[in-house]
């Protein structure tokens, strides 16, 4: 079998708990406040059940530890883990399996914008108008995130991602912009609806 093979698929979420318990051992839910003080739920869908359930399955698999327990007041005992060398292993070749070679994604926006001529022009251009405003407002969140990121010191290498999703959003906007100004000249042929029925209308035969 070759290195690839032998490697458990990581999550996004697997991969993010791997990262953190590379920096040290810790238990779940010090994993928990830490990802939402550094903003992680920005990026990465982190939810109380779905990392406890995450940090099983990689105690299953052999990629984490469990190094102690210990108990604050009446609370519930805690789990510390640590990462161990197969856990390693397995981050950094996931890692590089991700920066090497795209993976193929199905987005539903890419689906929506293939239908779109099931609709009349003037609603796709107004909700084309709103999908602009928020990738806007996501840009200037993500901006203000940066600046963040910066007053205090962290590393750019710890959130350069922050400038690769704003660099998406951005071309992602402009192409907008573009597609609209084609809709709303005229230069895009597009159907045409009857305003009671809905329905497709052909004017070359009325």
């Amino acid at each position: 079998m070759t290195r690839k093979q032998t490697t458990p698929a990581l999550t996004q979420l697997g991969m993010l708990v791997l990262a953190l318990l590379e920096e040290r051992p810790m238990h779940p839910y010090e994993m928990y406040q830490l990802m939402l003080s550094r903003h992680e739920d920005e990026f990465v869908k982190i939810k109380p059940g779905s990392l406890y359930h995450t940090v099983a399955r990689l105690a299953d698999q052999e990629l984490v530890a469990a190094e102690g327990t210990d108990r604050a007041g009446n609370r519930p005992e805690r789990t510390t883990y640590r990462i161990r060398t197969a856990g390693r292993e397995a981050l950094r070749t996931r890692v590089t399996d991700l920066l090497r070679e795209p993976v193929k994604e199905h987005p539903a926006f890419v689906s929506a914008l293939a239908e779109a001529h099931n609709l009349p022009v003037d609603e796709v251009i107004a909700a084309l108008r709103e999908r602009v405003a928020w990738i806007e407002s996501r840009l200037a969140d993500l901006l203000s995130l940066r600046e963040l990121a910066a007053a205090r010191g962290v590393p750019r290498r710890y959130w350069v991602r922050v400038d690769y999703i704003r660099a998406q959003g951005s071309a992602e906007a402009e192409w907008l912009r573009g597609f609209i100004a084609e809709l709303e000249s005229g230069e895009l042929e597009w159907e045409n609806f009857d305003d009671e029925t809905g329905e497709r209308v052909d004017l070359t035969n009325p």
